[in-house]
């Protein structure tokens, strides 16, 4: 047992480096509340949230994330603008540099774990140099109980210091602020920035890494519910799909909103303790949930408070990715432990602004394969400057900048599982339908969730011609009835009325989708090849 004690709750880190550090170890989240606030970095909402502002990053900061590349990774990673290669020894300067930076300055601990399956468990220490991180550590990672701290022994370290700025020429960094993982030394170093989600990206990186590597486990970017009958259903869909509003239902347990792996023995368990939600626009009566779960203990990122500390939920002034995180507990239905078993249904979830796609598909597993890898939703008109029509966006695995090895290696893991399990994978469009985004309209949320429940319940019917049309240019099999749906809704070209630019459309984007996958085919099998649209023009 390192020097730990019950009574005074202290921990040394001179084996870190960080020497003469008055360290405040496993504080609760009332503590680093009241000290976030009497420090002047925090203000409490009216709800009883601690309100905070990340400083000049609002969000992650892609380009400034690096993966060391040594004996561990050099031959595994997929090295690109992805994954950027960082040298080893800079790395070790660096280190020393942000340690030293935080030595002789009150610092907050953490000892927390991943992967709510016991036999996955990842043991994470986090050192924080803001009071408001460590509660945001405290709220995202599984805590451990009293017993579970004696002799804890940390696998993973996270040195997150946002005051610290790096200097690029020095350093190697592309700019001030950095997210660097280390495979070996087993450390997430975060300095320059004080946007949480840093935090937590780090160390689901990292899983994405560790499971499939070394633990024969599929991580996966995706929310997960379990039925009363224990039938397991996963979510994927990349910002503004409905991943959080699908998978939130009352008639099911939540087991996790964004991070979840798959392992050999059809186990599917949460990485998490807690949610990290986008409150743009947040309302009681569209997410009762996320809503009510903004209390005491949770933490609001970027938003602006009226005159009485209530949130003004549409104003985006600092950003749009205001964000709250909170425990898990504070949602009322979820599932305890974080754990599912034997996975019945997986749904990519895309909001389709061209309106060509179906609103529910059933694919074959070199389809799902297929469909996976290119991780599709599209940009309206109005998202970013210069966007006057939609724009298909691509985001491999549904979340590729987390992913360190090719994309083709988690999806050829998840063919294998759907192989071996059974499980059925569908493509839900909630994006538009009539026609383009400016033109038809956005599919009924009452539509998407009967269509979800339809499948849950398994109303579709069998997987034959009778019951299913395939599409003419994406293959993809459409039902031809579902409960609580129109039959015409079913088919998008139906919804056109104009056959001519409903397919000159489909054509534009199934040949998005072919170019966009160019850069894939060289790593997959031809199976996988020829689950994308066979069909296209010029």
């Amino acid at each position: 047992m390192e020097n730990y004690s019950q009574i005074t709750k202290t921990i040394s880190l001179e084996k870190y480096g960080i020497k003469n550090a008055d360290v405040r170890y496993q504080l609760t989240p009332d503590e680093l509340h009241q000290i976030a606030i009497e420090k002047g970095q925090a203000v409490e909402a009216s709800s009883g949230a601690l309100a905070v502002n990340t400083g000049e990053f609002t969000g992650r900061s892609p380009k400034d994330r690096f993966i060391v590349k040594d004996d561990v990774t050099r031959d595994r990673v997929w090295w690109g603008d992805i994954n950027i290669p960082f040298d080893a020894d800079k790395f070790d300067a660096l280190y020393n540099k942000v340690t030293n930076y935080l030595s002789n300055k009150e610092v907050f601990v953490r000892d927390s774990y991943a992967c709510a399956d016991e036999h996955y468990k990842l043991n994470i220490r986090v050192i924080n140099e803001y009071p408001w991180s460590n509660q945001f550590a405290y709220n995202m990672f599984l805590r451990p109980t009293e017993e579970e701290l004696v002799g804890f022994d940390p696998e993973w370290t996270i040195v997150n210091a946002p005051g610290f700025m790096a200097n690029p020429e020095e350093d190697g960094t592309r700019q001030h602020n950095f997210a660097i993982l280390n495979f070996t030394r087993k450390i997430a170093l975060i300095g320059g920035t004080g946007y949480t989600g840093e935090i937590k990206k780090g160390i689901f990186s990292a899983l994405n890494f560790i499971l499939p590597v070394f633990k024969n486990t599929l991580p996966m970017h995706c929310s997960a519910n379990i039925g009363e009958d224990g039938d397991t259903a996963i979510f994927f869909g990349l910002s503004g799909t409905g991943k959080t509003t699908l998978s939130t239902d009352p008639n099911r347990s939540l087991i996790g909103d964004d991070e979840h792996g798959w392992t050999a023995e059809n186990t599917v368990f949460n990485f998490e303790g807690g949610c990290y939600a986008k409150v743009i626009n947040l309302s009681r009566e569209n997410e009762p949930e996320i809503y009510d779960a903004i209390k005491k203990g949770a933490i609001l990122e970027n938003v602006i408070l009226d005159a009485d500390k209530n949130v003004i939920f549409e104003d985006t002034s600092i950003t749009q990715n205001t964000r709250v995180s909170y425990p898990l507990n504070h949602i009322e239905n979820i599932q305890v432990p974080s754990i599912g078993k034997n996975p019945k249904n997986i749904f990519f979830l895309t909001a389709d602004a061209f309106g060509v796609l179906p609103p529910i598909s059933k694919l074959t597993p070199a389809q799902a394969a297929y469909h996976f890898i290119s991780g599709y939703t599209a940009k309206v008109a109005g998202t970013e400057a210069g966007v006057v029509e939609p724009v298909p966006s691509f985001s491999a695995c549904f979340g590729a900048p987390f992913m360190p090895l090719h994309p083709a290696k988690y999806a050829e893991m998840l063919s294998a599982k759907m192989t071996e399990s059974g499980v059925n994978v569908w493509l839900v469009n909630t994006g538009w339908t009539g026609g383009p985004y400016g033109v038809g309209t956005r599919m009924k949320l009452k539509y998407t969730r009967a269509m979800i429940n339809a499948v849950l319940n398994g109303d579709l019917g069998l997987y034959n011609y009778d019951n299913y049309h395939i599409h003419s240019v994406f293959g993809v099999a459409q039902p031809r009835e579902c409960p609580g749906v129109p039959s015409s809704v079913l088919s998008p070209r139906a919804t056109w009325n104009d056959d001519e630019k409903y397919y000159t459309t489909a054509f534009k984007l199934s040949n998005a989708f072919r170019e966009n996958f160019k850069k894939f085919e060289a790593h997959c099998s031809e199976e996988i090849r020829r689950g994308g649209p066979q069909r296209y023009a010029f």
